[in-house]
């Protein structure tokens, strides 16, 4: 039997109303929502509409059309920069970004758009948000801040750095990949313009799902434009939310399943929470116990989410993470999309072990990935 401890990538397993609402979403309410006004066609609509009330509240939004439906979150971070920056605009992000930050940012500076700013984390892994404010010019359009690092697991002071974007009249992005579902927020406390979520992660949805939370007032300029079932008549995308940014058919199945799991998320976000924080201590602690063995994510449980990134003697991390997959437990290994936040621990040359614990993650798991580390350690 596999032990899963890779649920940064994907949480594993899916709850059992996830796969159900699937299911009947290809079944019993298998039509298109929003274009007709049939009884199965009104069923899958409220469908979408309840996930989106569900997200929001998981959230803290106010208004559960503040939540647009996107592929993944790479998706909806893509949407935020490219409909926010334009020609001669500077932006700032952090050096824990993911490359679904990275590479877009990247490319409009490569191809002259912006100016880039990015920002390193102090010595304990955390940024320093005064280190914001110092950089801004009269050409800064938005922060781009990682909520959680996915190398790490650290924990960012996103609250502050989206405080000081608003007392400049700054946009702040904040990438919620690994917090939503799995650390309690609010975004109307954040005060962020923008909040981009998975499905496939926290929320315990599908995987090819995922949202943005856009904050009243803010518009983007569109990604793709095309059908959205209202105002038919006009050749231009509407400009009211959701439907300006969710052209075409949405993705009714992962959006059902999306429902259902983020009901779960809230429901039991307490629990959830001290799971992971039981766990991933319980890792952070004894795999800091064993010679040649290298633990890079922060010390204190309250200050990280349920991911412990390591290194074993010489190994190379995919090495070490076969190892391990051969011994049945499933990790990864390597750089995770995130070639900046390796850069800065030294460990891009070899990447990094990477588990990560989930809502049913139990003591017995960890025991046994501690176990095979043990061994894999005495054998370099």
């Amino acid at each position: 039997m596999e032990i899963y401890l890779d649920n940064a990538a994907t949480s594993h397993p899916k709850p059992e109303s996830v796969i159900k609402a699937v299911v009947k979403a290809l079944t019993e309410d298998n039509a298109n929502p929003g274009r007709s006004g049939h009884t199965r066609a009104l069923r899958a609509g409220n469908t979408v509409l309840e996930a989106r009330e569900a997200v929001s509240s998981l959230l803290g939004a106010s208004d559960p059309f503040e939540i647009v439906f996107t592929f993944n979150c790479t998706d909806a971070l893509n949407l935020v920069i490219k409909g926010v920056l334009q020609k001669g605009d500077h932006a700032v992000c952090s050096a824990l970004s993911h490359n679904s930050v990275l590479r877009p940012l990247f490319e409009l500076q490569k191809s002259g758009v912006i100016t880039l700013t990015i920002l390193s984390p102090e010595s304990n892994g955390f940024l320093d948000p005064s280190r914001f404010a110092r950089e801004i010019r009269s050409t800064t359009k938005l922060f781009a801040i990682t909520h959680a690092s996915n190398v790490t697991g650290a924990v960012q002071p996103v609250k502050s750095v989206s405080s000081i974007a608003r007392m400049h009249g700054i946009m702040c992005l904040i990438d919620g990949a690994q917090a939503a579902g799995m650390h309690a927020l609010n975004v109307n406390e954040l005060g962020c313009d923008f909040y981009a979520f998975p499905g496939h992660k926290g929320l315990l949805g599908p995987q090819g799902t995922g949202g943005l939370y856009i904050a009243p007032g803010r518009r983007l300029k569109t990604l793709r434009d095309g059908g959205t079932g209202t105002s038919s008549e006009s050749f231009y995308q509407p400009e009211e939310l959701p439907e300006r940014y969710e052209a075409g058919t949405v993705n009714l199945p992962g959006i059902a399943g999306l429902m259902e799991g983020a009901k779960y998320a809230r429901e039991n976000l307490d629990k959830i929470i001290r799971t992971e924080q039981t766990i991933s201590q319980y890792l952070y602690e004894e795999l800091n116990k064993i010679p040649g063995v290298i633990v890079y994510s922060p010390a204190n449980p309250l200050m990280r989410t349920g991911v412990i990134s390591f290194n074993i003697q010489d190994h190379s991390s995919g090495a070490a993470a076969q190892a391990l997959s051969e011994e049945g437990i499933c990790v990864r290994g390597g750089l995770h999309c995130a070639p900046l936040a390796h850069k800065f621990l030294g460990t891009l040359s070899r990447g990094a072990v990477r588990a990560s614990v989930g809502y049913q993650t139990g003591l017995s798991d960890a025991e046994a990935l501690v176990k095979a580390v043990y061994a894999l350690s005495k054998r370099a």
